[in-house]
């Protein structure tokens, strides 16, 4: 869920457990459903539980780059990597890996459960069963889990968006099993989404969609949209073709703010906007290569220049 959060801080309880034999210094954020149907083709709870399954999956199936707190360095944007070599190493990443993805689900658990500012990271220690030292291993703060979250979202994401995206070459169906792919991915964490969203609206946050922090699941969300466009039969205006991707990425963060606060069953109410403005799209996109509305369409491409003036 290219989702939303807010960061409190933290307790002085929750400071590291240096103490601890699995403690180390402090890591930096560690990166990383089926196709989603019309309504009524299935229930929410089946839903729910098929998308958790997936987001495992994922998560998962980029498992490899974490090692144990034994042996690391800071790699990335802040992923323990291992550096020792041998016959061990694999197994020993694989356990690093399985230890980042129970804390993950543990805390996304409990912000379910307790609310995302009443969960701190000792109890998310404590229920995933680890030293206090060795969540901050993995994840500095609250803020580092959300931005692995975001990563394991985007994966899961990609994953549910496969079926559609092999079977469709029309431009509209594509994006629309994408979209109706993103809500099934996001619905099991709906309940905590609104409290993230107070802080990822703050432009200083580094949980907005739009930071330096959350640029590799921005990254990797344009890239669903890329494959939306690619893999189409479009035809599309050649300078339009390279920045629709992120074009549909920013309409998808529109989806998202009306997703966080629909309270409808099976967010039918979004879903119902998907439906609507997938053919609008569609329209425009056709459009766009017709000679009188060049000029407009220079000014949007302009636009998207100025917000990237920061980058």
């Amino acid at each position: 869920m290219t989702c939303v959060t807010t960061a409190a801080a933290d307790s002085a309880a929750d400071e590291p457990d240096t103490g601890s034999a699995h403690a180390a210094p402090k890591g930096g954020r560690s990166t990383g459903s089926p196709q989603a149907a019309p309504e009524g083709d299935r229930s929410a709870g089946s839903r729910a539980d098929a998308v958790a399954a997936t987001s495992r999956t994922a998560a998962n199936s980029g498992a490899g780059t974490d090692a144990t707190p034994s042996a690391g360095t800071v790699g990335g944007t802040g992923t323990r990597t291992g550096t020792e070599g041998g016959g061990e190493e694999r197994p020993r990443r694989q356990r690093g890996e399985q230890t980042r993805q129970l804390i993950l689900e543990t805390a996304l658990r409990l912000f379910r459960e307790r609310g995302y500012t009443e969960t701190t990271m000792r109890a998310i220690a404590k229920e995933a069963g680890v030293a206090v030292g060795n969540a901050y291993y993995y994840f500095d703060s609250k803020e580092h889990l959300i931005q692995g979250f975001y990563d394991q979202n985007q994966a899961a994401h990609r994953v549910a968006s496969g079926p559609v995206l092999a079977r469709e070459k029309e431009f509209a169906a594509r994006l629309r099993g994408v979209l109706h792919a993103g809500v099934d991915v996001n619905d099991p964490y709906h309940s905590f989404a609104a409290t993230f969203f107070k802080t990822a609206a703050e432009p200083s946050s580094p949980l907005s969609p739009f930071s330096r922090e959350s640029s590799p699941a921005r990254e990797a969300a344009i890239a669903i949209f890329r494959d939306v466009v690619e893999g189409s039969s479009a035809k599309l205006d050649p300078e339009l073709r390279k920045v629709l991707p992120e074009l549909l990425w920013l309409g998808w963060m529109g989806v998202v703010l009306f997703w966080v606060y629909d309270r409808s069953p099976d967010r039918r109410r979004t879903r119902r906007l998907i439906d609507g403005i997938v053919p609008l799209i569609d329209r425009l996109v056709g459009l766009s290569r017709l000679r009188v509305l060049r000029p407009a369409l220079r000014q949007v491409l302009g636009l998207l220049d100025t917000i990237r003036e920061d980058d």
